[in-house]
């Protein structure tokens, strides 16, 4: 097993928003992630991690249209938050696909709470979206580079230019 998205203390940054954090914290606690670790640690509050904080205070100080969240692994790109599904939303999030050719699809519920792009759609109601990049065990290897590039050009082309 691969190190994720922690920092030097153990915390999953990506499970360290205001979105639900609460059942981030009790699915993630239920599985024995309830110490600091490789991964999947909410931390002990939402917004306790320098970096999550920085983002968040990064985020709340300009005017996003929207937001994309990387991670590695699957080639999906998950655009809602629970019941919340902004206006265009979808429709963006099927052209992101096309433009990839990585699968459009909804949360799986354990992961769904607490997620940078969670916490972004709760609080603004636009867009938000998480890209599961590449495919493999993590840290995915060097090698995947120029697949992963070419894949999300397009999506991070397209995502500059929409409104």
């Amino acid at each position: 097993m691969g190190w994720y998205i922690l920092n030097t203390r153990g915390v999953d940054l990506n499970l360290q928003f205001p979105a639900h954090w609460e059942n981030a914290k009790k699915i993630k606690y239920s599985q024995e992630f309830n110490s600091p670790s490789p991964r999947d640690f909410v931390g002990f509050n939402p917004l306790t991690e320098p970096e999550a904080l920085a983002v968040y205070n990064f985020t709340l100080s300009h005017n996003f249209q929207l937001v994309l969240a990387y991670h590695t692994q699957g080639k999906e790109i998950y655009w809602n938050f629970q019941d919340l599904k902004p206006t265009h939303g979808f429709k963006i999030g099927k052209i992101l696909a096309q433009s990839s050719g990585y699968n459009l699809a909804q949360v799986p519920y354990n992961s769904s709470f607490a997620g940078f792009k969670d916490w972004f759609i709760q609080t603004y109601n636009k867009p938000g979206y998480t890209i599961e990049a590449g495919e493999g065990i993590n840290p995915l290897p060097i090698t995947q580079f120029n697949e992963i590039y070419k894949d999300n050009l397009g999506i991070l082309t397209l995502s500059a230019i929409i409104k």
